[in-house]
């Protein structure tokens, strides 16, 4: 195998790392998405943001997780899923607002 294979960007972590990264501004510019929420609804959408947007992050960078359920819930399929579901929250959310 060629090192330079290994040194290309992977697509999909790519998209993953832009859309958490325009994600992360829309909730800093719009906040009330989540924060006008009940608690008992805004606490799990906290965590699943949490892990979309913290796997999309960590992927790229190239950091691992030691333990395997740590891995495994940080890699894709499942964070895409979460990334996905998140997203599609928030846009809901920003609809129903408007």
């Amino acid at each position: 195998m060629r090192s330079d294979v290994q040194a290309r960007p992977d697509w999909v972590a790519l998209v993953a790392m832009l859309v958490a990264a325009a994600l992360a501004l829309w909730l800093l510019l719009r906040p009330e998405l989540i924060s006008a929420l009940p608690m008992p609804v805004r606490l799990p959408l906290i965590a699943l943001g949490v892990w979309a947007l913290g796997a999309a992050f960590m992927r790229p960078l190239g950091l691992e997780l030691r333990r395997h359920w740590q891995r495994r819930a940080a890699s894709p399929p499942w964070s895409l899923v979460a990334l996905g579901v998140f997203t599609l929250i928030l846009l809901l959310r920003a609809l129903w607002l408007t």
